[in-house]
């Protein structure tokens, strides 16, 4: 059985279909119908929810795509949707500046809207933030209105926040939460479907062993897709989004190590801290809603060739610390990808945690992404270089690119062309040549090989001119 908050409400579901979305249940299963369906693939934003969970003694909310969120994540959480906003007949001042601000016109989009807003004003630290602002909206979509006018109520909303209902009810709030705090492995069960919901990295490897068929959800942002998009049905599930080992984000004196089941968001800070460049991607990283679900362990489980995180990691050395019953391995994340969509993982192993190299005082990272738009985007070509320069020369020199092969993987060739080298223009034009060794992409819909291999070259003549461009010069990493 699970138990969660529909904002003051205490839900008990037990036999509910472990397939079943948020956006379902709400919809379907509690006649809410104020959350919209507009894309089923998390791109719109138009089922934005936000979630209210406990860390600690203190209560955290963030937005979610409900439409790619299963019911079993909700467990010991609270659900806010936009039917709970209004108090007593009177609009909660998102709404209001919403109204005041017209920036509804057809409508469809403004519950998701109202609930990034609703987010957003709660976890503002500077009042007002235009940037904070335009990442909270990012992941969502207005065909008709325009943004101005939805800038305007956001700015209105967080410029002069007000004491709401849930400001007034938060101890009441959090003492139901940690009344149905989980304690044990929860399931639900409707009969030819199950999802079990372990609590310690133990119990998560003798289910899996028991069951190796099973499907490993955490964020649930990839793999919701096969219900949500290509009508599958997933028979088992085994949720780790309650495992608080796998959610542990730590540094240490050689690494920064990141439970696989960590939500993006959780690991920015300890990735931007160590490496800007890393942190200016996961800010390109699909939208809010997204990094506040997805995990690192699900971007590199799911393989793909086009994953954003994988090709910097590959670059940095990371290394990925695998579990099976009781014993653990680790291994270096380039072997982990062997061909598309196959890993090195066996049946019942899953990923524990990554483990990253601290920077070194001489390295140089960059990584760049290049998409069709800025923000809520999938890449075309993604690149990391990471390189150790010492008196001139090109001393080591580790580079990784996604969109170029079935799977991330290192530019060998390219490599070798610049270790040893003086870091000359010469020396990159070399290693822009030895690229074609290293892949022969594919064209698709984002796309062509030609385009691909050159924005590869071009990458690595980018990463070039910065480093010996003037100090006072503005580094741009996040672009188009």
């Amino acid at each position: 059985m699970i138990q969660f908050l529909l904002n003051r409400e205490l839900r008990s579901e037990q036999t509910l279909d472990p397939n079943t979305t948020v956006l379902q249940y709400l919809r379907e299963h509690r006649g809410k119908t104020g959350t919209k369906e507009g894309c089923a693939s998390g791109d719109c934003g138009a089922c934005t929810v936000v979630v209210g969970e406990l860390v600690g003694d203190r209560l955290r909310y963030r937005t979610l795509n409900s439409c790619l969120t299963f019911v079993s994540a909700l467990h010991g959480k609270q659900l806010i949707v936009v039917e709970d906003l209004k108090d007593q007949g009177q609009l909660h001042s998102v709404q209001q500046a919403m109204v005041d601000c017209h920036g509804s016109q057809c409508g469809f989009c403004t519950p998701g809207f109202i609930m990034s807003l609703f987010a957003l004003q709660k976890n503002a630290v500077n009042e007002y933030d235009p940037a904070q602002t335009h990442e909270a909206l990012a992941g969502n979509l207005c065909r008709c209105t325009g943004y101005r006018p939805i800038l305007e109520a956001a700015e209105q909303a967080c410029g002069s926040k007000q004491r709401d209902q849930f400001d007034a009810r938060e101890a009441e709030t959090i003492a139901q939460l940690k009344a149905i705090e989980p304690r044990e492995t929860a399931e639900l069960n409707s009969g030819d479907k199950r999802c079990l919901s372990p609590l310690t990295v133990a119990d998560l490897a003798e289910i899996y062993s028991a069951n190796p068929d099973a499907r490993l959800l955490a964020g649930g942002t990839d793999l919701a897709l096969e219900v949500t998009q290509f009508h599958r049905e997933l028979p088992v599930m085994i949720y780790v989004g309650h495992i608080g080992e796998m959610k542990k984000v730590e540094v240490s004196d050689s690494h920064i190590e990141l439970g696989a089941a960590a939500a993006l968001t959780d690991c920015y800070e300890a990735l931007a801290n160590e490496y800007p460049d890393f942190g200016e991607l996961l800010h390109r990283f699909a939208s809010l809603q997204i990094r506040n679900q997805g995990t690192l362990g699900g971007n590199i489980g799911n393989a793909s060739p086009i994953g954003d995180s994988p090709p910097l990691l590959i670059a940095l050395g990371a290394q990925v610390v695998l579990r099976k019953g009781e014993r653990s391995r680790t291994l270096p994340l380039q072997d982990y990808f062997i061909d598309y969509k196959v890993t090195a993982r066996e049946p019942g192993e899953f990923i524990e945690k990554v483990l990253v190299p601290r920077a070194r005082p001489e390295q140089i990272f960059r990584a760049y992404k290049v998409s069709k738009r800025l923000d809520d985007d999938i890449s075309a070509v993604c690149a990391a270089f990471d390189l150790r320069v010492e008196n001139g020369v090109i001393a080591d020199a580790r580079v990784a690119f996604g969109g170029m092969a079935a799977i991330p993987k290192r530019a060998v060739a390219c490599e070798v062309a610049l270790i040893g080298a003086s870091f000359t223009l010469e020396t990159a034009e070399r290693a822009c040549e030895a690229l074609a060794q290293d892949f022969t992409p594919l064209t698709d819909f984002r796309a062509s090989r030609e385009y691909r291999l050159l924005v590869a070259q071009n990458l690595l003549r980018k990463c070039f001119l910065e480093q010996h461009a003037p100090k006072t010069e503005t580094r741009v990493t996040a672009y188009v």
